[in-house]
Protein backbone atom coordinates (compact mmCIF):
# COMPACT_ATOMS: atom_id res chain seq x y z
CA UNK A 1 0.00 0.00 0.00
CA UNK A 2 1.34 3.70 -1.28
CA UNK A 3 2.20 5.36 2.30
CA UNK A 4 1.10 9.18 0.65
CA UNK A 5 3.67 10.80 3.28
CA UNK A 6 6.79 9.10 1.55
CA UNK A 7 5.55 9.52 -1.77
CA UNK A 8 5.68 13.44 -0.92
CA UNK A 9 8.91 13.25 1.29
CA UNK A 10 10.65 11.43 -1.76
CA UNK A 11 9.27 14.29 -4.37
CA UNK A 12 10.38 17.00 -2.16
CA UNK A 13 14.01 15.24 -1.89
CA UNK A 14 14.07 14.84 -5.26
CA UNK A 15 12.57 18.51 -6.54
CA UNK A 16 14.83 20.11 -4.03
CA UNK A 17 17.71 18.77 -5.36
CA UNK A 18 20.15 21.27 -7.38
CA UNK A 19 23.21 22.14 -8.03
CA UNK A 20 24.83 23.91 -5.18
CA UNK A 21 27.49 26.27 -5.75
CA UNK A 22 27.88 27.60 -2.53
CA UNK A 23 29.50 25.51 0.56
CA UNK A 24 30.31 26.23 4.25
CA UNK A 25 33.36 25.03 5.65
CA UNK A 26 31.88 22.45 8.19
CA UNK A 27 33.01 18.51 7.56
CA UNK A 28 31.13 16.08 6.50
CA UNK A 29 31.83 12.54 8.83
CA UNK A 30 33.77 9.81 6.99
CA UNK A 31 30.75 7.44 8.04
CA UNK A 32 28.32 9.92 5.86
CA UNK A 33 30.04 9.67 2.80
CA UNK A 34 30.42 6.10 3.29
CA UNK A 35 26.86 5.65 3.78
CA UNK A 36 25.84 7.94 1.06
CA UNK A 37 27.79 6.02 -1.84
CA UNK A 38 26.60 2.55 -0.11
CA UNK A 39 23.28 3.62 -0.73
CA UNK A 40 23.67 4.79 -4.29
CA UNK A 41 25.49 1.63 -5.03
CA UNK A 42 21.87 0.39 -5.44
CA UNK A 43 21.80 2.06 -8.59
CA UNK A 44 20.57 -0.42 -11.71
CA UNK A 45 23.22 -1.52 -14.03
CA UNK A 46 23.23 -3.99 -16.69
CA UNK A 47 24.10 -7.46 -15.39
CA UNK A 48 24.83 -6.17 -12.40
CA UNK A 49 28.00 -4.71 -13.82
CA UNK A 50 28.10 -1.94 -11.47
CA UNK A 51 30.73 0.18 -13.38
CA UNK A 52 31.65 2.62 -11.78
CA UNK A 53 34.70 4.09 -9.59
CA UNK A 54 35.02 6.99 -6.81
CA UNK A 55 37.47 9.00 -5.44
CA UNK A 56 36.46 10.73 -2.46
CA UNK A 57 38.40 13.74 -1.49
CA UNK A 58 38.94 15.60 2.19
CA UNK A 59 41.26 17.40 4.12
CA UNK A 60 44.76 17.62 3.28
CA UNK A 61 44.32 15.50 0.47
CA UNK A 62 41.85 17.56 -1.79
CA UNK A 63 43.79 20.96 -1.00
CA UNK A 64 46.68 19.30 -2.67
CA UNK A 65 44.73 18.66 -5.50
CA UNK A 66 42.62 21.84 -5.36
CA UNK A 67 46.60 23.09 -5.10
CA UNK A 68 47.62 21.82 -8.57
CA UNK A 69 44.37 22.12 -10.42
CA UNK A 70 44.09 25.97 -10.03
CA UNK A 71 47.82 26.40 -10.45
CA UNK A 72 47.48 24.65 -13.72
CA UNK A 73 44.41 26.08 -14.77
CA UNK A 74 45.91 29.48 -13.95
CA UNK A 75 48.87 28.99 -16.14
CA UNK A 76 47.77 26.64 -18.58
CA UNK A 77 43.79 26.04 -19.12
CA UNK A 78 44.32 25.85 -22.81
CA UNK A 79 46.79 22.46 -22.17
CA UNK A 80 44.31 20.84 -20.96
CA UNK A 81 41.18 18.62 -22.30
CA UNK A 82 38.23 16.26 -21.29
CA UNK A 83 38.72 12.24 -22.64
CA UNK A 84 35.51 12.52 -24.07
CA UNK A 85 32.65 15.28 -25.20
CA UNK A 86 29.86 16.04 -23.18
CA UNK A 87 28.61 18.58 -25.26
CA UNK A 88 27.32 17.83 -28.83
CA UNK A 89 29.36 20.81 -31.13
CA UNK A 90 26.19 21.62 -32.52
CA UNK A 91 23.69 21.29 -30.18
CA UNK A 92 19.99 21.22 -31.75
CA UNK A 93 18.01 24.56 -31.47
CA UNK A 94 15.92 23.13 -28.29
CA UNK A 95 18.77 21.95 -26.38
CA UNK A 96 20.94 25.07 -27.20
CA UNK A 97 18.33 27.52 -26.45
CA UNK A 98 17.76 25.67 -22.76
CA UNK A 99 21.69 26.23 -22.52
CA UNK A 100 21.92 29.75 -23.23
CA UNK A 101 19.08 30.17 -20.96
CA UNK A 102 20.65 28.53 -18.26
CA UNK A 103 23.66 31.01 -18.97
CA UNK A 104 21.08 34.14 -18.46
CA UNK A 105 19.77 32.53 -15.20
CA UNK A 106 22.68 31.64 -13.97
CA UNK A 107 25.11 34.62 -14.11
CA UNK A 108 22.37 36.94 -13.63
CA UNK A 109 21.57 35.52 -10.25
CA UNK A 110 25.64 35.79 -9.64
CA UNK A 111 25.56 39.68 -11.12
CA UNK A 112 27.39 38.53 -13.52
CA UNK A 113 27.00 40.59 -17.06
CA UNK A 114 27.00 38.41 -20.23
CA UNK A 115 30.41 40.86 -21.65
CA UNK A 116 32.12 40.35 -17.75
CA UNK A 117 34.64 37.80 -19.25
CA UNK A 118 36.89 37.95 -16.36
CA UNK A 119 33.73 37.19 -13.62
CA UNK A 120 32.76 34.55 -15.91
CA UNK A 121 36.26 33.22 -15.54
CA UNK A 122 36.66 33.71 -11.86
CA UNK A 123 33.19 31.62 -11.25
CA UNK A 124 34.95 28.80 -13.72
CA UNK A 125 37.70 28.67 -11.30
CA UNK A 126 35.71 28.12 -8.08
CA UNK A 127 34.60 24.91 -9.78
CA UNK A 128 38.47 23.39 -9.00
CA UNK A 129 38.05 24.16 -5.19
CA UNK A 130 34.67 21.92 -5.28
CA UNK A 131 32.83 25.65 -4.41
CA UNK A 132 34.40 25.80 -1.16
CA UNK A 133 33.01 21.91 -0.09
CA UNK A 134 34.24 19.98 2.31
CA UNK A 135 34.18 16.52 0.33
CA UNK A 136 35.26 16.07 -3.56
CA UNK A 137 34.27 13.04 -5.63
CA UNK A 138 36.16 12.27 -8.33
CA UNK A 139 34.35 9.31 -10.89
CA UNK A 140 35.71 7.47 -13.23
CA UNK A 141 34.48 4.45 -15.43
CA UNK A 142 36.63 2.06 -17.18
CA UNK A 143 37.31 3.45 -21.22
CA UNK A 144 36.26 0.04 -22.20
CA UNK A 145 32.96 -0.06 -21.55
CA UNK A 146 30.23 1.49 -23.98
CA UNK A 147 27.36 3.23 -23.75
CA UNK A 148 25.32 1.44 -21.64
CA UNK A 149 27.22 1.52 -18.90
CA UNK A 150 27.66 5.23 -18.88
CA UNK A 151 23.98 5.33 -18.52
CA UNK A 152 24.61 2.54 -15.55
CA UNK A 153 26.70 5.58 -14.04
CA UNK A 154 24.11 8.33 -14.50
CA UNK A 155 22.07 6.49 -12.39
CA UNK A 156 24.87 6.00 -9.49
CA UNK A 157 24.92 10.03 -10.00
CA UNK A 158 21.84 10.37 -9.56
CA UNK A 159 21.67 7.89 -6.48
CA UNK A 160 24.30 10.16 -4.62
CA UNK A 161 22.95 13.63 -5.05
CA UNK A 162 20.14 12.08 -3.68
CA UNK A 163 21.34 10.24 -0.56
CA UNK A 164 23.28 13.62 0.29
CA UNK A 165 20.59 15.52 -0.29
CA UNK A 166 17.77 13.50 2.04
CA UNK A 167 20.87 14.17 4.77
CA UNK A 168 20.78 17.48 5.14
CA UNK A 169 23.99 17.98 2.72
CA UNK A 170 24.29 19.59 -0.94
CA UNK A 171 26.22 18.70 -3.95
CA UNK A 172 26.89 19.75 -7.43
CA UNK A 173 28.11 17.52 -10.06
CA UNK A 174 31.01 18.68 -12.28
CA UNK A 175 31.90 17.77 -15.35
CA UNK A 176 35.29 20.78 -16.06
CA UNK A 177 37.40 18.85 -13.85
CA UNK A 178 37.25 15.93 -15.91
CA UNK A 179 39.86 18.37 -18.27
CA UNK A 180 42.30 18.05 -15.57
CA UNK A 181 42.48 14.33 -15.89
CA UNK A 182 46.16 14.43 -16.26
CA UNK A 183 46.61 16.86 -12.68
CA UNK A 184 44.23 13.83 -11.26
CA UNK A 185 46.57 10.85 -11.95
CA UNK A 186 49.15 12.56 -10.21
CA UNK A 187 47.08 12.58 -6.68
CA UNK A 188 45.31 9.34 -7.52
CA UNK A 189 45.73 5.79 -8.47
CA UNK A 190 43.07 6.03 -11.47
CA UNK A 191 43.84 3.31 -13.54
CA UNK A 192 45.28 3.26 -17.19
CA UNK A 193 42.29 2.00 -18.50
CA UNK A 194 39.85 4.66 -16.29
CA UNK A 195 38.68 7.70 -17.45
CA UNK A 196 38.15 10.63 -15.26
CA UNK A 197 33.87 11.53 -16.17
CA UNK A 198 33.50 14.50 -13.77
CA UNK A 199 33.83 15.67 -9.94
CA UNK A 200 31.00 16.25 -7.41
CA UNK A 201 30.75 18.91 -4.70
CA UNK A 202 29.49 17.67 -1.57
CA UNK A 203 28.94 19.43 1.53
CA UNK A 204 27.42 21.56 3.55
CA UNK A 205 25.09 24.22 2.14
CA UNK A 206 25.67 28.37 2.82
CA UNK A 207 22.16 29.16 3.31
CA UNK A 208 23.40 32.17 3.69
CA UNK A 209 24.27 32.84 -0.16
CA UNK A 210 20.96 31.07 -1.56
CA UNK A 211 19.36 34.69 -3.23
CA UNK A 212 23.11 33.95 -5.79
CA UNK A 213 21.09 30.79 -6.91
CA UNK A 214 19.55 30.83 -10.41
CA UNK A 215 16.16 28.88 -10.37
CA UNK A 216 16.21 26.85 -13.04
CA UNK A 217 13.09 26.07 -15.16
CA UNK A 218 11.46 22.48 -15.63
CA UNK A 219 9.79 21.50 -18.86
CA UNK A 220 6.22 19.92 -18.64
CA UNK A 221 5.42 16.51 -18.71
CA UNK A 222 3.83 17.04 -21.66
CA UNK A 223 6.60 18.50 -22.85
CA UNK A 224 8.73 15.75 -23.08
CA UNK A 225 6.34 12.62 -22.89
CA UNK A 226 3.55 10.88 -24.93
CA UNK A 227 1.09 8.63 -23.30
CA UNK A 228 -1.05 5.54 -25.18
CA UNK A 229 -3.53 3.35 -23.97
CA UNK A 230 -4.46 5.55 -20.93
CA UNK A 231 -7.91 6.60 -20.29
CA UNK A 232 -8.24 9.91 -21.00
CA UNK A 233 -7.84 12.17 -18.00
CA UNK A 234 -10.33 14.10 -16.19
CA UNK A 235 -10.34 17.41 -17.61
CA UNK A 236 -8.56 20.11 -15.11
CA UNK A 237 -10.57 23.03 -13.65
CA UNK A 238 -9.37 26.07 -14.93
CA UNK A 239 -11.90 28.40 -12.47
CA UNK A 240 -13.80 29.83 -15.77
Amino acid sequence: MTDPDLVQAFDRVMKGRYANRFFIDRPVPHETVHAILEAASYAPSGANTQPWRVHALAGAAKARICADIQATHAREAAQHASEYTYYAPDLPALYQGRKQKFGRVFYGALGIAQDDAAGRAAQTARNYEFFGASVGLIVTIDRRLETGSWLDLGMFLQNVMLAAKVRGLDTCPQETLAKYHRVLRRHLPIAPQDIVVCGMALGFCDTAAGSRRGVMERAPVEAFASFHGFEAPPARDTGE
